[in-house]
């Protein structure tokens, strides 16, 4: 989590009220506060800073004006806080949090539509120097910078790739900064708005349009359109890509090209993943000359579409062997390690 304190001594907390209480028998037993939908009892409650010391407790959501300084506070002596991943893309420095010896404040200077998103704050507890975040007493209000100007959160990017994967919903993130606007999905070729019959599609404007059960048929290109009472606006276009392969440890074929040499001869040995376009696959090689022969190993990756519109990541890793020796012939492995797994394959080189 980006804000979690260096030092963790064990700190005294004030008792709650109700916290010790004791059971038929004389037996004293420690009760924490009830929490409900990510809000306390009143105590540890993440609150927004008003003019002249007032406060308001923030619920599931809540709506800010752009432009007026934004100051949070959640109480505790040791609190940790997240907040939308683009204000730490350039370490902005609008951002700032400070810890006191009763609560924490987070204060974000200039806010605009784009620092829309979830911001929460908990309690770090800590049992001598390790430390962990108690998910029993955090809190999270979802704040929109309401801009008519900006009815979409701002993107830094102009096209944008969503995977579709047939063992998950899909979403495309073209989320809003005014709740209530009345939102769409379009596809530019052909010209036609996409229904929520058409596709088991919903819409979450903390998190765009939701396609429940991704398709071949649902490629393409694609916008969000959104109205309120004044012009309607369009978000960044959307490529929606469908992807071949399910999640899982990589698919990893090896091949020596040649497969039987002679002394002198050069061979490649190309170890092949078919995986996931936006899962990125690291290379192992285990080889009979290793430490003592010089070999060259190249990298590379390509998108590629394969059968009705499927779209695959081929990663391919080329070990050369220039003027083989005698110590080269043998055994050659290839491990292929990606988030979800790693592969090991190997294949065996003879001479003639």
């Amino acid at each position: 989590f980006p804000c979690w304190f260096r030092s963790c001594q064990q700190v005294k907390r004030r008792k709650d009220i109700g916290e010790n209480r004791i059971r038929p028998g004389g037996k004293r037993v420690k009760v924490w506060p009830t929490l409900k939908d990510g809000r306390g009892r009143g105590h540890s409650l993440l609150t927004q800073v008003l003019d002249k010391g007032r406060f308001l407790r923030l619920g599931q959501s809540t709506i800010l004006t752009p432009g007026t300084n934004m100051e949070l506070r959640c109480k505790g002596s040791k609190i940790g806080w997240s907040y939308p991943t683009y204000l730490d893309t350039f370490n902005n420095s609008r951002l700032s949090i400070k810890q006191s010896d009763k609560y924490s404040q987070l204060i974000l200077t200039s806010p605009s539509a784009a620092d829309t998103g979830a911001y929460s704050c908990w309690v770090i507890v800590c049992d001598g120097t390790e430390c962990e975040k108690d998910h029993d007493r955090a809190y999270v209000s979802y704040i929109y910078f309401k801009d008519k100007d900006n009815l979409f959160v701002p993107s830094t990017m102009h096209f944008e790739i969503v995977y579709l994967r047939p063992d998950q919903p899909a979403v495309v993130p073209c989320r809003v900064t005014e709740p209530q606007a009345k939102t769409s999905l379009h596809r530019e070729v052909p010209p036609v708005e996409i229904t929520a019959n058409m596709t088991q599609m919903a819409y979450d404007p903390t998190k765009g349009f939701i396609l429940q059960n991704p398709r071949p048929e649902h490629q393409g290109v694609f916008y969000c359109k959104a109205e309120t009472m004044d012009t309607p606006q369009i978000s960044t276009k959307y490529q929606l890509l469908y992807v071949e392969v399910p999640s899982g440890p990589p698919f990893v074929s090896l091949e020596a090209s040649p497969d039987s040499v002679r002394g002198g001869d050069n061979v490649n040995v190309t170890c092949t993943v078919l995986g996931e376009p936006d899962v990125d696959v690291s290379f192992t090689w285990t080889y009979p000359g290793q430490g003592s022969r010089p070999v060259h190993i190249q990298t590379s990756w390509r998108l590629v579409n394969r059968g009705m519109g499927y779209t695959t990541r081929v990663t391919q890793s080329i070990l050369t062997v220039e003027d083989m020796e005698t110590i080269d012939f043998g055994e050659y492995m290839c491990k292929a390690k990606s988030q979800h797994g790693e592969t090991i394959v190997a294949t065996t080189i003879i001479s003639k």
